[in-house]
């Protein structure tokens, strides 16, 4: 049977455990609209942010 060569290093075996962690984003309803989007960031079809007009969307 094969045995490694060489000691795997500390970064190689957290790097492939990294990989395991890896989530979807989480998503919340828009109170504006009722549409799914990502908290805390500006809503990217109404330009709404927090119950404010902070981009202009061209409807």
């Amino acid at each position: 049977m094969a045995n490694p060569k060489r000691k795997q290093s500390k970064r190689r075996s957290a790097n492939r455990r990294a990989a395991n962690a890896f989530k979807a984003p989480e998503l919340s309803k828009d109170p504006t609209d009722g549409g799914v989007c990502r908290p805390h960031r500006v809503n990217p079809k109404t330009g709404m942010y927090r119950g404010r007009q902070v981009l202009d969307v061209q409807v």
